[in-house]
């Protein structure tokens, strides 16, 4: 007759079972689950979705460099210079004779009698040396104080007249630094405009859900009539509205307004159809018998319960935002010169003739597909980590 030997869990240990000490890292496993909050579970959930972690981390620096985007910068993007029309980005050499010195090379122009294109050509015997934290044109860091530091910069010389590393464009002005500042301007219309939808679509389509009745009617009415106007001649026509003599900062708040008043209708769809589920809930009873407002029930204990989903919900918000102005500034509805945003950079690059003189001028093209698609697998990350329950 077989004896079976019953192990601590109650479970039979038989030949070629779970060893006491697995078994005690499972119990201790499931031990940790169950008291985890849900914060935990959800940081927990998402550490296991790589690419999601990967594309959170390329977005922190897209919003370092918005936030840095001055100090980066080496030259004033607004400083034009016809001698250096569609000069070609500009090689960094690491080595000289064998050392370690980062340098470029002095670059001549010259007007092809055959072409009659301004040719340039390094000169290998002009050696211009790089150096860190180097003096260049003022600005406000962080908009608190002036100050002339900038990450690099050329020893002995101006960076306006040194240092072109992703070439410039038809009026001599630097890519590279231009590119930083509009990656400022984009990302942060993005971010401003998610947040005024974020809070139109709470607010509308919590009320819609919470009451019911003649308010939702009236909200979900106004969602269709907003969804249903076409968007290009909408843009158009609030493009020729906005008044040419306005500042850069008042378009600039104007598109990120215009772009949020059009963006909360799905998140005030999806808020709503929560609503709807959790408004007969025991604790939302509970706090109506309690005496509780309205928008304390609203924001203080039916928001938090799928807070998550919120958040993964402006994060697949978000680039359809930045897609919108990048989109509307490129076919010249949006933002405008003297701005800077990735749109305002790609009309540089819209016509047959600049991309084969120019094609550097496209260049932008790439932090907009990376930030895109880092956004919407970030986004997908945290949708999946929102209910960390899920298989």
């Amino acid at each position: 007759m077989t004896e079976t030997i019953s192990s601590p869990t109650g479970l039979p240990a038989e030949a070629g079972a779970t060893t006491p000490a697995v078994v005690d890292e499972v119990l201790l496993s499931e031990e940790r689950i169950a008291v985890a909050s849900q914060r935990q579970l959800i940081w927990w959930r998402f550490r296991k979705h790589r690419l999601a972690v990967i594309s959170g981390v390329i977005i922190i620096l897209f919003y370092l460099v918005a936030i840095f985007a001055n100090f980066l910068a080496y030259a004033d993007p607004t400083l034009t210079e016809a001698q250096r029309s569609f000069m070609p980005p500009q090689p960094i050499h690491l080595f000289d004779n064998g050392t370690f010195r980062p340098h470029v090379l002095g670059v001549e122009g010259a007007r092809d009698p055959q072409t009659f294109k301004r040719v340039y050509v390094e000169n290998p015997e002009d050696i211009r040396p790089l150096r860190l934290f180097a003096h260049g044109y003022s600005y406000k860091f962080l908009g608190l104080f002036k100050t002339d530091i900038h990450l690099i910069g050329v020893d002995g010389a101006a960076a306006e007249e040194s240092l072109f590393l992703l070439g410039t464009d038809q009026l001599g002005r630097d890519m590279f630094s231009r590119l930083m500042i509009a990656t400022r301007i984009s990302m942060s219309v993005g971010l401003v405009g998610v947040v005024l939808s974020l809070v139109l679509g709470v607010t509308l389509g919590g009320l819609s859900g919470l009451y019911g009745g003649v308010v939702d009617i009236v909200i979900q009415r106004l969602i269709e009539i907003i969804r249903s106007i076409p968007t290009i001649p909408l843009w158009m026509g609030l493009a020729a509205a906005l008044p040419r003599e306005w500042s850069v900062v008042q378009v600039y708040f104007a598109i990120t307004i215009i772009i949020s008043l059009i963006g909360w209708t799905d998140l005030a769809r999806v808020v709503r159809g929560r609503f709807l589920s959790l408004r007969s809930e025991d604790f939302v009873l509970a706090a109506e018998l309690a005496g509780a407002g309205t928008m304390r029930i609203l924001f203080r204990h039916m928001v938090p319960s799928f807070l998550s989903h919120i958040i993964a919900a402006m994060t697949l918000a978000l680039p359809a935002m930045i897609i919108s102005e990048t989109a509307l500034s490129f076919l010249g509805l949006g933002l405008r010169p003297p701005a800077i945003s990735w749109g305002v950079l790609l009309q540089g690059g819209q016509n047959i003739q600049a991309i084969a003189n120019a094609p550097w001028l496209l260049i932008v093209a790439i932090p907009v597909i990376i930030a895109i698609l880092a956004f919407n697998f970030l986004g997908d990350g945290l949708r999946d980590a929102a209910d960390p329950y899920g298989r």
